[in-house]
């Protein structure tokens, strides 16, 4: 292997301490160190791993492990600041030197099969229970995945209980067999949740761990404080000082002694002790320079604000935090906060302190975290930790999430992320993360292109806006459009209990005002019920004369401040009502003020929610309640209660209206299961691969597949296609018509070269043929008229009466499958009714996607031609994502039409375009 195939194959990723560890193949150059690894180990950690105290043993594991690459064996190494650690490699036998190793143990005896294959691990003395051998087999799980490996085995003593605890906490189906002192394990890798959520817990808390350094710092120093006023690192160290960090602060300028009353030293290796976090404010030329410094001092994170980085100047920052171990943030960033109390961590540039409180916030875009903090303090919600990721080179998103869902204070998430590292990690993580507090964002990235110029239908309906949404739609994220949205629906979530449903009764003081906050509802998918005639009654006799007491209930501009009150009491009692609307205008009518009647909404009883964002009613019995004023000057303010909780106010009716839409949508989501990817059926993986790989051999470019190689690759996942024939000459169509002809003896025709995809543009289609002459004249057609390109036709019967669907997928290359539906046909493009979700599939994805569309009730009977076989299209759709998941190489998939009829689900014509693509495992743990 090459020391450019070895740097490519390299990662780094976080051990159960937070040290960051370089995981690599084994190559010739290591010998030296893999040796010295067994040679250093004491005598009885040699006897458990070898079975034997002999130290030839090292030298021949060493020789085994540098050998040059061969079939079916693999090793991996880990190693911190150039140190070996830990070494795991696995073995299947089908080039074994036999003899070779004798009386060695774990993981070398017995022989091998291409599935199967022997596994062995070892770690450095003084370093073991610091997850090193578990990242290191969880690296070879992967590798030997893709290389078609389905279970590992490995022989330990029986006291040997770490190694026997490794492979039991794996999370993967193991099984032991003992035989006197020794044990066999069989290890079985089967891709399964549970293991995704075993290596997930695992990097959760190694994450977490590895943050501490950044937002919990023993002591910070500001690299780049000028003496003068104006610098970015001055401005960070004064928020620093005067936010009264509670910890060891200092600067690092060669021509100051002191700034702003910090002790300053001429560089990071004179500091009196090593800082755990660093601020870089220097120049962009400067920053690889300070990093390295950093890194030699050891230092464990790194800020760096400092922008303009070029190429160059951010490889070697990358290089010196990797190879030292040091979390980093920015560059490019407005800085971190930390506002717990025996902390007081600011260390940005921006205008003013935040609030303390329980708002985690991570943004992209300085400009960004700097309204999104001035929005919140405005609304009185505080922040418990604040994160300006700038250009993201480290620290992500998903790191903050883990992080918040762990510190404890945190229970309101709100997030601006223009890109996303691991789209596919983000989603399980922020699943998971949604079901203890709400997750806001706004959808930043947003396209108005619409659907781009693609080959395919799949194509040009995925478009990065659809894929984004797709993304928070499965994961519960509250996705907004512009900040001001995404502030008014925390201010809701963060005071108030989520609604049980959309059912939204409307209350106002003057009746125009309440027929806008109507209209807003509607827009905004809510429910405006009429209330029951028990509830009229009660309503009627507690508001003044000439009062309505529908729904919207217009209390008329002489309502009371106890009357509004009373009004709002007994609607909140309501049976059928999920939140109340309140609409109120200054009048000079009544004695009540217009402050009256704000304080007559802040007096309501069960105003305060048992948890911000949380479901049902509160200790009082309370729905959520929101207001609207028309004349009021912010666009979203929070009303302090009597029983020490707050209302939002609003001051257009859309706002509260999109508020509560959002409200609603979070209470369905996390009132619904999870969901759960179903076991399929007549599933043949292995010769999908074959299929595959056979086509990429011959089309090293790739392409989309003939006819036959993608009726065959369909078979594979048991998706029903209609019955064809493949045909090249005009004697071979008449026979195979022959053959298909249904009870109405009519078929159709199709013609195919390769790159053919819109057959109805390029008129390359003939219906209902009847007869061998209509054949035979229809296939000289399209020879004639297509001469030189057609290399076939395919012939299928004409198929029945049914509605035609479209389904697709299309593989991003950052946020993985896309699966496509919804209505089919000719006009797909045009009439644009597709819904999508994120591959794979769970039972409740996929019935999101047929009930999406437009087109739903057609599905359903509606216009009674009764319901398709629903079943059958989710069996479809849920093959499709499989076969998708399966196969890295599937550019995109069409399936148009999709023949839906009561009976049966028919795919009528299907285009795979495959791509030489290697799998990686989206997974695997790693940083950037």
């Amino acid at each position: 292997m090459t020391d450019e195939t070895t740097s490519r194959a390299m990662v780094h990723a976080l051990l159960a301490d937070g040290t960051t560890v370089c995981i690599r193949p084994v190559v010739r150059g290591d010998h030296a160190q893999v040796q010295g690894l067994f040679e250093e180990m004491s005598a009885d950690n040699l006897r458990l791993r070898f079975f034997s105290v002999s130290r030839r043993s090292a030298v021949l594991a060493a020789d085994r492990a540098c050998a040059p690459p061969r079939p079916g064996y693999r090793a991996l190494l880990a190693e911190t600041k150039g140190q070996l650690i830990g070494l795991a490699e696995y073995d299947t036998g089908e080039s074994r030197n036999q003899g070779e190793g004798e009386g060695e143990g774990e993981g070398e005896g017995g022989g091998g099969g291409g599935d199967t294959a022997e596994i062995s691990v070892a770690v450095a003395d003084g370093l073991h229970h610091r997850g090193i051998g578990t990242l290191l087999v969880e690296h070879l799980v992967s590798a030997a995945r893709a290389e078609g490996v389905r279970t590992f085995t490995a022989d330990a003593l029986s006291e040997n209980r770490e190694i026997l605890q490794l492979f039991a906490d794996l999370g993967l189906r193991t099984a032991r067999r003992f035989e006197g002192p020794e044990v066999r394990c069989t290890i079985a890798l089967d891709e399964d949740d549970a293991y995704l959520t075993a290596v997930e817990a695992r990097g959760r808390a190694a994450d977490v761990t590895s943050l501490v350094p950044l937002l919990q710092p023993h002591a910070v120093a500001v690299v780049g404080a000028g003496r003068k006023a104006g610098s970015v690192g001055r401005a960070i160290l004064r928020h620093l000082h005067t936010g009264d960090f509670t910890r060891r602060l200092f600067a690092v300028n060669p021509s100051a002694t002191s700034i702003l009353g910090v002790p300053s030293y001429p560089s990071v290796t004179a500091l009196p002790l090593t800082p755990d976090l660093v601020v870089v404010a220097a120049p962009a030329a400067a920053v690889p320079a300070v990093a390295e410094e950093c890194g030699k001092t050891g230092v464990r994170a790194l800020l760096v604000v400092s922008a303009g980085l070029d190429s160059a100047q951010a490889q070697a920052l990358m290089t010196s935090c990797r190879a030292y171990g040091m979390r980093l943030v920015g560059p490019n960033c407005l800085g971190i906060s930390n506002t717990e109390p025996e902390l007081c961590l600011d260390a940005t540039f921006a205008a003013d302190h935040p609030r303390p409180g329980t708002a985690g916030v991570a943004v992209q875009s300085g400009g960004v975290g700097i309204a999104l903090l001035s929005g919140l303090s405005r609304l009185g919600i505080g922040v418990s930790s604040f994160v300006s990721l700038g250009d993201k080179y480290d620290v992500s998103g998903n790191d903050m999430l883990q992080w918040w869902e762990s510190d404890g204070r945190t229970d309101l998430a709100l997030l601006h992320l223009e890109s996303f590292g691991n789209p596919r990690i983000f989603s399980r993580t922020a699943r998971r993360v949604t079901r203890r507090m709400p997750v806001l964002t706004v959808d930043a990235g947003r396209t108005v292109e619409g659907r781009r110029a693609a080959a395919s239908h799949t194509a040009a309906a995925a478009t990065r806006t659809m894929t984004r949404q797709a993304l928070f739609t499965q994961a519960g994220i509250t996705a907004t459009r512009s900040v001001s949205e995404l502030l008014e629906a925390a201010a809701l979530m963060h005071a108030q209990p989520l609604p049980a449903g959309p059912r939204v009764a409307i209350v106002t003081n003057a009746g125009g005002a309440g027929v806008l906050a109507a209209d807003a509802c509607a827009e905004a998918g809510l429910d405006l019920p009429q209330f029951t005639a028990e509830t009229t009654g009660e309503l009627r006799a507690l508001l003044p004369e000439g009062a309505t007491v529908g729904n919207p209930v217009d209390a008329t501009a002489a309502v009371t401040e106890e009357q509004l009150r009373d009004c709002v009491r007994r609607i909140t009692r309501c049976p059928g009502i999920d939140a109340v609307l309140l609409t109120l205008v200054p009048t000079a009518v009544a004695a009540a003020t217009g402050d009256d009647l704000v304080r007559a909404l802040t007096r309501t009883r069960g105003t305060r929610p048992p948890k911000p964002g949380g479901t049902g009613e509160s200790a009082l019995g309370a729905r959520p309640v929101v207001a609207v004023r028309l004349e009021q000057d912010l666009p979203v303010t929070l009303l302090s209660a009597d029983d020490g909780g707050s209302v939002p106010s609003y001051a257009e009716p859309q706002s509260a209206a999109r508020a509560l839409a959002h409200a609603v949508h979070r209470a369905a989501w996390l009132g619904r299961p999870a969901g759960t990817v179903p076991e399929l059926r007549a599933v043949d993986t292995r010769r999908a691969h074959e299929v595959a790989g056979a086509y990429l051999v011959a089309h090293p470019d790739g392409g989309w597949l003939d006819p036959r190689t993608c009726a065959e690759l369909l078979a594979c996942y048991g998706i029903p296609q209609l019955a064809w024939a493949w045909a090249e000459t005009e004697n071979d169509a008449v026979l195979a018509a022959e053959r298909l002809r249904g009870p109405d003896g009519r078929v159709v025709m199709k013609a195919h070269w390769p790159g053919l995809l819109h057959k109805s543009e390029q008129h390359a289609v003939h219906l209902d043929l009847q007869g061998d002459s209509q054949v035979r004249a229809a296939f000289r057609d399209l020879e004639t008229r297509f001469a030189g390109l057609l290399t076939g036709v395919v012939l299928q019967p004409l198929a029945a009466r049914g509605t035609e669907l479209f389904a697709g997928v299309v593989q991003d290359q950052v946020f993985g499958p896309l699966v496509l539906f919804g209505l089919g046909g000719t006009a797909t493009e045009v009439l644009a009714d597709h819904a999508a979700r994120l591959a794979p599939l769970t039972d409740l994805d996929v019935h999101d996607l047929i009930t999406a569309p437009r087109c739903a009730p057609l599905l359903f009977g509606a216009g009674g031609g009764g319901p398709v076989d629903l079943e059958g299209l989710e069996q479809v759709l849920l093959r499709l994502s499989r076969m998708a998941s399966d196969l890295p190489q599937l550019a995109e998939a069409d399936f148009n039409p999709v023949l839906a009829t009561p009976g049966e689900i028919r795919v009528l014509d299907a285009r795979v375009r495959l791509l030489p693509r290697r799998p990686q495992d989206p997974y695997l743990r790693r940083l950037r």
